[in-house]
């Protein structure tokens, strides 16, 4: 686990102040994929900063195309976790922004407990991003999860 203060990690505004609610409306709005890209993209450029320090191998998801990290801090009286994640490419940095709304600033029984892939679905996302970026969201979930089952 990373020793980051743990107010960086609180500062990210995705699954704290950015809801699933938020981003389920805002792809009923948008009227076609194109605008959803568009969408994801910004949610990307809006990650909080991750330190560079951190871009390690134990910190790297396998599993992606491109290179994605993700570090976590336990919160110990709230048993909250909470989660940055980076990478070197932009849609993916969209695609991680949309990880962490749903998985971010959860105890682990809550991000147990959340069914990705039905709002994945919901969404029409995995039909609109390639099969390896697919995986490389999996991927990003299933660190998530794992980190959670052994905080």
């Amino acid at each position: 686990m990373s020793q980051i203060d743990i107010s960086l990690f609180k500062a990210n505004p995705y699954g704290i102040e950015i809801k699933q609610e938020d981003i389920l409306e805002t792809f009923d709005f948008l009227d076609d994929w194109e605008e959803r890209y568009s969408y994801i993209i910004d949610l990307g450029k809006s990650l909080p900063s991750f330190p560079d320090s951190e871009k390690t191998d134990e910190h790297l998801i396998h599993g992606c195309q491109s290179q994605v990290w993700i570090i976590h801090q336990l919160d110990p009286e709230s048993q909250t976790l909470y989660f940055l994640i980076e990478s070197d490419a932009i849609i993916v940095k969209g695609l991680a922004a949309l990880v962490l709304v749903l998985l971010n600033a959860k105890t682990k029984n809550e991000i147990a407990s959340i069914d990705i892939e039905s709002i994945f679905t919901q969404m029409d996302l995995m039909r609109h991003i390639s099969p390896t970026r697919g995986n490389g969201l999996r991927s990003m979930i299933e660190r998530i999860k794992t980190v959670a089952s052994i905080s």
